[in-house]
């Protein structure tokens, strides 16, 4: 028998309350077995609730008592109270405090917007696919999309959105600062315009998960999360913290960006977080006649995402609208519908929605 046919096997088990399993939540910390066909588990959790490890004890010991060649299943599981008490049920610490947190519990998906280099203009597509969900969001009578602009070090979010101004705390909570209907949380909020943030590894962690935490983001559908590039410290503090249903890479077509992005993309695989597609930024000029230029080389969207075994998402036209629109803090979803970059944007956005589970 091979521990990881036991791995495949506690996937299937799924922490209360949530779509995830305890796999991708990062609670299995030990898999064994000895000759004798004896299933040892290890698993490690925090909650305040006591029936939520005698059920996933019972449902482990199901389902890998289950499995050919294993005569006994034993689970150890070492709980841990949370400093912070959680909603009933929920998963804390371990990769998932977030959302068993009140400024989480009403956000039903979180998706990362990442890429593995930076000048990609994965920002410029965040800001504008948050525009397009919140459009068809609203025409479907559906709760909202948030924001939260995770690149400590450049936050642009603000600028592309046209949001300024200091949030307001109430009932000791940041409240995020909305416009075109998207609830958004950012760095650029905090700090004067000049100021450089000059900060180690564990003030942005620690800034991250105030993020996640201490924000009362509210009834959302979808939190979109702007990463910012590479796979360091502020990129594993997020995929630790709040539980994503799945991560968005945006790449531009030249193999210098999309062999970067597709290894910073390999990050989500060690963490279990699933890539729903891949978005080409920048991929080509529509000259006078419509004729396309491949100015920055063509391709690397469809490779990316076929060795990532994924879906190409869309193909976003080099416009120099989108630039003017993000200078403007009007994103061109909304300030020009009609062209062909918003079309495209807007047909990304369709499909992120279809990626995600119906619940």
């Amino acid at each position: 028998m091979d521990s990881n046919l036991i791995k495949n096997a506690l996937k299937q088990v799924k922490f209360p309350g949530f779509s995830r399993d305890i796999v991708s939540f990062g609670l299995v910390r030990e898999v064994g077995i000895d000759s004798g066909g004896n299933a040892l588990i290890g698993i490690e959790i925090t909650t305040g609730n006591q029936e939520v490890p005698e059920q996933i004890a019972a449902e482990v010991k199901s389902v890998v008592g289950a499995l050919d060649g294993i005569n006994d299943v034993k689970v150890r599981m070492e709980i841990s109270q949370p400093q912070q008490q959680p909603a009933p049920g929920a998963p804390a610490g371990n990769g998932s405090a977030a959302k068993g947190s009140s400024a989480m519990q009403k956000v039903k998906f979180a998706v990362a917007i990442a890429s593995g280099k930076g000048g990609v203009g994965k920002s410029t597509v965040s800001v504008n696919l948050a525009c397009a969900l919140q459009q068809l969001l609203e025409e479907e009578g559906r709760p909202g999309v948030g924001l939260m602009d995770s690149d400590i070090y450049g936050p642009s979010v603000p600028l592309m959105l046209g949001a300024a101004g200091r949030p307001e705390i109430a009932n000791d909570m940041i409240v995020p600062i909305e416009n075109f209907g998207v609830r958004i949380m950012s760095m650029g909020f905090l700090i004067d315009e000049e100021t450089p943030v000059v900060w180690r590894g564990p003030m942005i962690m620690k800034t991250i998960q105030q993020f996640a935490q201490n924000v009362d983001w509210g009834e959302l559908e979808i939190l979109l999360i702007d990463l910012p590039p590479g796979t360091g410290d502020a990129q594993l503090s997020l995929v630790q913290t709040i539980p994503l249903e799945g991560a968005v890479i945006v790449t531009t077509p030249q193999p210098a960006a999309f062999n970067v992005a597709r290894r910073g993309a390999r990050m989500f695989d060690k963490v279990s977080v699933p890539i729903l597609g891949v978005v080409e930024n920048m991929s080509y000029l529509a000259g006078p006649d419509g004729a396309r230029q491949a100015i920055f080389g063509a391709g690397g969207g469809a490779e990316i995402a076929a060795s990532l075994e994924c879906d190409l998402f869309g193909q976003i036209p080099l416009d120099p609208s989108i630039r003017e629109g993000s200078d403007r803090g009007i994103p061109i979803v909304i300030s020009d519908p009609d062209s062909a970059a918003a079309k495209e944007f807007m047909q990304v956005a369709r499909q992120i929605l279809k990626k995600l589970p119906k619940k």
